[in-house]
């Protein structure tokens, strides 16, 4: 056999292995990490890290959902930024909008809920009429008002955050999973009984999700580093009662 053929049989033979290790590679398993940022890999520490990392380091997120605190119910609906925060709060039969914007604070109710103040037992503007006075009005919570500190915890991303995105028990990696079209991998603290945390597999490894322990409330996270306008009240919205015009709203969530 002369040189040249044994040559061209080399190169056609090395053709055809490589086009079966090819095929055989194709028509293997898929990489469940393909695509992903590979957080998957981590240990369940590392993943928790770098989630909540992710969402200090986000200018906006929307937080949706319920939250047990201090014995009581809150579902939550806020969009918040650096400058403040917009969105609903209800609680026990009572809705309330709250819009913070710098250190401006206002709430805008309804009827239930100034009726609830009003039977606080509280003194209060005899002209403070929850059906007509502030029916669709903003009321300005001063930072002297006791409530103010509880409200506008509502409003304060890094403080709210820091306050629910926690679990409790040693943390171990859980299952795969998707949310609004994303890949998700759990971490679990104390096999579930101290939280559930779900983190993005795509992109940034923000929270997507997180089952609080106890029975605690369930809160889903999104829209993360997605701007929005907050603007203060025209002031033809806006009543000002001065100091205090807000019941104790029994602590805030977290």
């Amino acid at each position: 056999m002369s040189a040249r053929v044994r040559r061209w049989r080399s190169v056609i033979t090395g053709a055809i292995c490589a086009g079966l290790a090819a095929m055989s590679a194709a028509c293997g398993s898929p990489d469940p990490d393909e695509g992903t940022n590979g957080l998957a890999g981590q240990p369940p520490a590392t993943i928790e890290e770098r989630a909540l990392d992710a969402a200090q380091e986000a200018v906006t997120v929307r937080l949706s959902g319920s939250v047990v605190a201090d014995g009581r119910s809150f579902r939550l609906d806020m969009r918040l930024g650096p400058d403040g925060g917009v969105g609903e709060v209800s609680t026990e039969g009572m809705t309330f909008e709250l819009l913070r914007v710098g250190e401006q604070l206002f709430i805008k109710a309804d009827e239930a809920f100034w009726e609830y103040r009003q039977g606080e037992g509280e003194e209060t503007d005899p002209e403070i009429d929850p059906a007509e006075r502030l029916e669709g009005k903003y009321v300005k919570v001063a930072p002297e008002d006791p409530a103010y500190q509880q409200l506008s915890g509502f409003t304060d991303k890094n403080a709210l955050l820091a306050g629910l995105l926690v679990m409790e028990g040693e943390r171990e990696t859980g299952e795969r999973g998707e949310i609004g079209g994303r890949k998700t991998i759990q971490v679990l603290a104390d096999g579930g009984a101290g939280g559930v945390l779900e983190v993005s597999l795509t992109g940034e490894p923000y929270p997507l999700r997180l089952a609080r322990g106890g029975d605690a409330g369930e809160v889903q996270m999104g829209d993360w580093g997605e701007e929005f306008t907050l603007r203060a009240p025209k002031e033809e919205q806006i009543v000002d009662y001065g100091d205090k015009v807000l019941p104790d709203t029994g602590g805030e969530a977290g």
